[in-house]
Order: structure tokens, then C-alpha cells, then sequence
């Protein structure tokens, strides 16, 4: 048994002979999800185009349990391999359980007749990705997010060992991007498939995937587990990103933070300030923070975001030395806010921060779960 299904050798990829990506050497094993990543026009469609023969390779070979797909049938293809690309179908006068059925006939003969034993695939294919009840009911008339749900159905309906997605999430919204995710990894659990596809949806890239790999400057930039690859230091220079910073932490991108000296000083922790610093700097109000754990959920936030952060070690209680250096700062500003829910021994220090503040006279506001009193 071959330890990849899909493998690419030494490929080459581009349009009329000219290259435009070479050298790409692929492994993926059954019951794994491969993700492209990178920025527009940086050719991760052209390498699915190449994979799945819509495109011809400029050089090497794409290979599907050891075997070269090159001198493989159209129907041997088509039952190992299934397609689900960005190009939005509009197939007119067929109902979703016949464009589901459309996966069947790679195992129909000349006349193209689907079996009973072909329907009950069919419905087995709807029921997997939950759009048997949209079986009846006009392909053009259901939303985007269900269309996806029908196409993928008509992939699986192919009974593939592979299946390959261009930006399967692309016009849907967050429930359908969830649904359409969820599937693929059950049937990945489930049923061994080996999926490839390409994503813009970092965040949900970082938690499908078990192998990513990055596309950018022509060529395979990087390629390994999301662990190694979505890093607060590569993301920004995949993307080739000039302003605002990606958190790993939580997969997200955060504006850049308001310059100048801080107006407003936030006493926050344990995720509750999170929201007040992005309400700032939408604002365009420059903020200072603290005192923070290292380890604290604000954290990663608040230093993206904060033009000055005063922070304590990780699961050390926060210190006098910390206390006085956040006075120092809060001195300047105009303002208190205080979203911290509760004090206990780890941010005591925290309380004598504001009780010193209101008694050197500053105003301290609380938001959101905040204010349960000194």
C-alpha cells in the first residue's frame, strides 16, 4: 500500500508553455486535508487546475496511489478523483437530486442510466452533507450555501478517494462556511477521503488543515502543519502585509493600532478588554494597557492594538514594580476603563492600580462585565 495517495513530482504549472510555478512537490495520505493558502493571483488555482488535468503540466507528474494520472482513462479518473472549483453552476430545468445524480455516471454505461442501486447513492450523498430535503426542489432556486451542499454531493456521489476544492467557501456565509467545513471533515474521519483545496479564510484554514502549504512569489514557499505555518511573523509576509498584525492565537487580523501618546488607559484581563480595545481603536483613540499576564487572553490583542502595553510574567501575581511603572503611564491619560470582572491573588495588583488612580483624582469608567466595585 502506497503511504500517499496523492503525490506530485518535480510539477510545473502555468498557461501556454510559460511556467509559472515549478518544483511542486505534493504529499497527501488518505484521511488528511491539504490546504493552499496565499495571496490573489499567486497560482493556487493553477496548481488544482494542473492536479485535476483541466490544465496541461508543463513538467512532471501528478501521481493517485502510485500511479501516474497521465495514462489513466477519463472514467478511471473520474472514479478516483472528484471536483468541486469556484465556477458557480446554473444548471436550468433540474432538481437537486438530478444534479446530484450527475456524480453517478462515471458507473452508468454508453446510455448514461442510472440504476436503482445508483439512486440510492444519490440519496446517500445528499443525506451525508444534509440537503436531502432540497432533493425536489429547483437547483436555481436555493441559496448559495446549499448549491455548495448539492455540488458536493454530486462529488461524492463519483464515490471518490479524492477530492479536490477551489475556494469552496467563497460566497457563503459564516453558517454555510461551518456546514461545508464540518462535512469535509467528517468524511475525511469517516471515510478516508484525502481532500486538497484552497482557502482565503485564514482563521478556518489554521483549524481544518493538517497540511498547508503556501503559495507566493511563484513558487512553494512554505509547506507543513498549520503549527509551523501560522505564525504572527510568516502570515504578514505571506500576504505581503504593510499595516495591522495576524494574532495566531485566535486566527485573526487586527487593524493597526492609532499612534500618538495614549489617552485612555485600560485595566482589562482574562478576555474582557478585548472588545474595549478594538472599540478604541476604531474610534481612533490611542490607549495604553495593563497590567497583563503574559498568558492572558488580552494579551496578544492589547499588544497589537495598544501603543504601550505593561505587562507581568505568566503566573506571577502582578508586582509593585508593575503597578508603579502602569501609574507612570496612566498619569498622562484622560481617562480609567476598567473591564476587569473580578480581582484575586494573580491581579490584586490591579485593584491598588485603580485605587490609586481614583485617588490621585482620575475618572475610572467600567465596561462590560467590570465594575463589581474596589
Amino acid at each position: 500500500m502506497n503511504e500517499y495517495y496523492l503525490r506530485t513530482e518535480d510539477m510545473a504549472v502555468g498557461y501556454r508553455g510559460k511556467p509559472l510555478i515549478e518544483h511542486i512537490d505534493l504529499r497527501l495520505g488518505r484521511g488528511e486535508i491539504m490546504t493552499l493558502i496565499g495571496p490573489n493571483g499567486s497560482g493556487k488555482s493553477t496548481i488544482l487546475k494542473s492536479i485535476i488535468r483541466q490544465l496541461r503540466l508543463l513538467a512532471g507528474v501528478v501521481c493517485l496511489a502510485g500511479e501516474p494520472m497521465e495514462g489513466m482513462p477519463p472514467q478511471e479518473v473520474a472514479q478516483k478523483l472528484s471536483v468541486l472549483m469556484t465556477d458557480r453552476s446554473q444548471p436550468e430545468l433540474m432538481t437537486c437530486r438530478d444534479v446530484a445524480a450527475a456524480g453517478r455516471y462515471p458507473y452508468t454505461g454508453k446510455l448514461g442510466l442510472l440504476t436503482a442501486a445508483d439512486w440510492e447513492k444519490v440519496d446517500e450523498a445528499l443525506a451525508l452533507v444534509h440537503g436531502s430535503d432540497l432533493a425536489d426542489q429547483d437547483f436555481t432556486a436555493i441559496s448559495d450555501g446549499q448549491r455548495q451542499r448539492v455540488l458536493l454531493a454530486r462529488a461524492l456521489c463519483q464515490e471518490p478517494e479524492i477530492l479536490v476544492l477551489d475556494e469552496p467557501t467563497s460566497f457563503l456565509d459564516i453558517r454555510y462556511k461551518l456546514e461545508l467545513l464540518g462535512i469535509l471533515k467528517d468524511l475525511v474521519r469517516q471515510r478516508k477521503i484525502a481532500v486538497v483545496l484552497s482557502l482565503h479564510e485564514l482563521d478556518l484554514a489554521q483549524r481544518i488543515s493538517d497540511i498547508v502549504v503556501c503559495v507566493h512569489n511563484n513558487t512553494i514557499e512554505r509547506y507543513g502543519p498549520p503549527e509551523e505555518i501560522f505564525t504572527a511573523d510568516y502570515i504578514p509576509q505571506l500576504y505581503d502585509v504593510t499595516q495591522g498584525s495576524y494574532e495566531p492565537a485566535f486566527g485573526s487580523l487586527e487593524l493597526a493600532k492609532v499612534a500618538g501618546k495614549p489617552e485612555v488607559f485600560v485595566v482589562g484581563g482574562a478576555g474582557s478588554g478585548i472588545a474595549t480595545y478594538r472599540r478604541l481603536q476604531r474610534e481612533g483613540i490611542a490607549f495604553a494597557a495593563g497590567v497583563l499576564h503574559q498568558n492572558d487572553l488580552d494579551y496578544p490583542v492589547a499588544r497589537a492594538l495598544a501603543v504601550e502595553v505593561i505587562a507581568e510574567e505568566a503566573f506571577a501575581p502582578i508586582g509593585q514594580e508593575r503597578v508603579l511603572q502602569a501609574l507612570k503611564v496612566l498619569a498622562d491619560c484622560r481617562e480609567v476603563i476598567c473591564t476587569c470582572p473580578v480581582f484575586g491573588p494573580m491581579n490584586e495588583g490591579n485593584r491598588r492600580l485603580l485605587q490609586e488612580a481614583q485617588a490621585q483624582g482620575k475618572p475610572v469608567r467600567w465596561e462590560g462585565e467590570g465594575g463589581h466595585g474596589l
